[in-house]
């Protein structure tokens, strides 16, 4: 369920994280071929989405601690998408919780192992 019925629109937090998504050799040479190949069907799983709550592959889960109030994605070997909403405001529920399926903008933060 969207708000506004509107396709997902994709922000980028730096430079660096826009070449690494929109260039297939930047991806391949930071991430390795299998982990760039899952990068981009995530990338193209985020655009045919409406809103946050359309995605539902790469294991979309809220984050903790520090990086509360963000998504991650699966890609390969322990590497994630995050994100986080870039609606302004960004739409939240009764309990201040943000409202995902109204997020319809969102903003790439890190593509990395945050465990490792």
């Amino acid at each position: 369920m969207n708000c506004l019925g509107a396709p997902l629109k994709i922000e980028f937090s730096d430079k660096k994280l826009r070449q690494l998504c929109e260039k297939q050799v930047v991806a391949v040479k930071k991430l390795g071929d299998i982990c760039a190949r899952k990068l981009q069907a995530r990338l193209t799983d985020l655009e045919a989405a409406t809103c946050v709550t359309d995605i539902v592959a790469g294991r979309p889960h809220e984050l903790q601690g520090e990086r509360a109030g963000q998504i991650a994605l699966d890609l390969a070997g322990g590497y994630r998408l995050v994100f986080a909403p870039a609606n302004d405001p960004i739409p939240l529920r009764d309990d201040l919780s943000i409202a995902w399926s109204c997020v319809t903008i969102i903003s790439i933060e890190y593509i990395g192992d945050y465990h490792g």
